[in-house]
């Protein structure tokens, strides 16, 4: 991997130290465990609780990068995101994403999604996404938490900024027009863990592989942490997240491109149902943007939205 900068070679290390601080933490959460059936009310978030967890991690969503849990039952979940690429060279990338979630019973979840691109002067839908998700047990009865994500993505349009390396010259001249967005499915495994009801920390790996087109291949994680600076009903957090990802197509299996960003993130919610999450990331790899930038504006609505939520001490970090 060709690093940009001298600090971004020490990046991937703190990564690494997050995760493990939040295994090592997990466990004592556990054995500090009652299983008495007292209940008792969660006064620090008034987003109601999913099977224990905290309101900061019942929303699907914890942070622009990073998803985490499932939703309540019967509670949705609708997100507009915003994300804009400035690269080294070249024109800025602009996608737009619409998210909407149902949380269901048994600590299932079904979403689906539309995304929509923006670049050089053109634009148009790009593709549309079914997901499902599964959270293993409650919370803090496994450490991290660990949920099951699949997602499907049927691509609707064409494709306007290639993610990895041109075609060879005359491939691209075998189809008549713009290339087309190749169907893809992806897994993530999501990782959950708050700490002292103060800090909350998500991690996400995935694996994505396309069906058609130059068959690109991309794994990597996601990992977020964050903590309340207004304590009343945590309205404001801020943190840190970073992302990296390894991407290939079947030209390029043994030379990969290395992107990692890293940068503050801040999230805002003025009222119970809604938040704004913004987080600008900068590129530590040469393959990777110069800037990312992201908002995300997203409400809850449903019976998991009442103020008060109540979940069981056994469930609940002491």
């Amino acid at each position: 991997m060709h690093i940009d900068c001298f600090v971004a070679k020490r990046l991937l290390l703190p990564a690494l130290t997050l995760a493990l601080i939040a295994f090592a933490g997990a466990i004592p959460a556990l054995r500090g465990q009652t299983a008495g059936s007292e209940r008792i009310v969660v006064t620090g978030d008034d987003v109601a609780s999913a099977y224990g967890a905290p309101g900061g991690l019942s929303r699907s969503r914890f942070s622009p990068t990073t998803t985490a849990y499932v939703l309540p039952p019967w509670t949705f979940y609708y997100g507009t995101i915003y994300e804009g690429d400035a690269f080294r060279h070249g024109l800025p990338d602009h996608i737009f994403t619409e998210e909407v979630e149902l949380g269901l019973p048994y600590r299932f979840g079904v979403a689906a999604e539309t995304a929509l691109e923006r670049f050089n002067g053109g634009g148009g839908f790009q593709t549309i996404s079914l997901e499902g998700r599964y959270a293993l047990a409650d919370w803090n009865k496994i450490p991290l938490n660990p949920t099951l994500f699949a997602e499907y993505k049927f691509g609707v349009g064409t494709i306007r900024h290639e993610e990895g390396p041109p075609p060879p010259p005359g491939e691209e001249e075998e189809e008549s027009g713009p290339p087309k967005v190749p169907d893809a499915y992806e897994f993530r495994l999501l990782l959950a863990q708050d700490f002292g009801d103060r800090v909350e920390w998500a991690m996400n790996w995935f694996f994505e592989k396309e069906n058609t087109g130059d068959r690109g291949r991309e794994w990597g994680f996601a990992q977020s942490a964050s903590l309340p600076i207004l304590l009343e009903h945590e309205r404001l957090k801020v943190g840190v997240e970073m992302e990296y990802k390894n991407f290939t197509v079947k030209d390029t299996r043994g030379d990969p491109m290395h992107s990692f960003v890293i940068g503050p993130t801040v999230a805002f919610r003025p009222s119970r149902t809604t938040r704004f999450d913004v987080s600008t990331l900068f590129g530590c790899t040469s393959d990777a943007p110069a800037v990312q930038v992201f908002a995300v504006f997203s409400f809850l609505l449903g019976p998991g939205t009442e103020q008060g939520a109540e979940a069981p001490v056994s469930t609940r970090n002491r």
